[in-house]
């Protein structure tokens, strides 16, 4: 049952993960798409994901053969880098210190580039839409195949880690395709922040083993580990929110 249970964290946290990266890839897919034509910006997402696919395969029979202590260590410390990463940012955003991330604003500063940049027309390949397409999937889908590649070797899970990964960003590239706007309504701020807690559960869970430390009830630690550290987070976010109150009232005192 805990091998259950941190089997769904393990595909909850590469599901989300790929939806926050797919919305902000398929937001400037969109834009140059809109603006300048389908085509060039397609082909060029599609190259991306040939590309992020050959990482995957390159990779993947690698990484699951690299001795387990050794393997949890690295992917555990990995895994930390990025999950505090993600958390800090996400700490700041809710207690207002960092602005949310907004896909309209940012779709719309696409599209004021792509309608600023020359060439186009489609006749031909439009180079400015291909490279904007290919570099902004690429980029959000490196991260990706790097939580697919971690969390899917440290649990010899790295087909299972691909397959929801795949699925999920095929889901969320045909919602965004067929109505065309981006998905602006997908909470990406709150998924940034269970992302970022789930990363950072697994990084010192992982990390932690691979150093030889036993976690009571092994896999079941999982579980109040994520609570400790979620909770941690709210609280930080709780007081720096009210440390930003605080602050404004003393400037706006008399």
């Amino acid at each position: 049952m805990p091998a259950l249970k941190s089997e769904i964290l393990l595909l909850a946290a590469v599901a989300l993960a790929t939806t926050v990266e797919m919305v902000e890839a398929l937001t400037i897919v969109l834009a140059v798409g809109v603006t300048r034509g389908w085509r060039s910006a397609l082909m060029g997402a599609g190259c991306s994901l040939l590309l992020l696919g050959g990482v995957v395969v390159a990779f993947g029979p690698a990484v699951v053969h690299i001795p387990l202590t050794g393997l949890r260590i690295a992917i555990g410390g990995l895994l930390l880098v990025f999950g505090v990463q993600w958390l800090r940012k996400a700490v700041l955003r809710a207690s207002g210190y960092k602005a949310l991330h907004d896909e309209d604003a940012t779709y719309a500063s696409e599209r004021a580039a792509a309608v600023a940049a020359p060439g186009g027309g489609a006749a031909t390949v439009d180079w400015y839409s291909f490279t904007v397409s290919l570099k902004g999937v690429f980029l959000e889908g490196l991260e990706v195949v790097f939580i697919v590649l971690t969390f899917g070797a440290s649990q010899n899970r790295v087909a299972l880690s691909a397959v929801t990964a795949t699925v999920t960003a095929l889901v969320v590239s045909t919602i965004g395709l067929v109505i065309r706007r981006p998905l602006s309504r997908i909470p990406e701020n709150s998924l940034k922040f269970v992302v970022g807690i789930l990363l950072t559960t697994f990084g010192v869970f992982w990390s932690s083993e691979g150093a030889g430390i036993r976690w009571p009830g092994s896999d079941g630690a999982i579980p109040v580990l994520l609570l400790v550290v979620a909770a941690t987070s709210l609280l930080l976010a709780g007081a720096l929110r009210h440390q930003r109150a605080r602050l404004a009232a003393t400037r706006t005192a008399p």
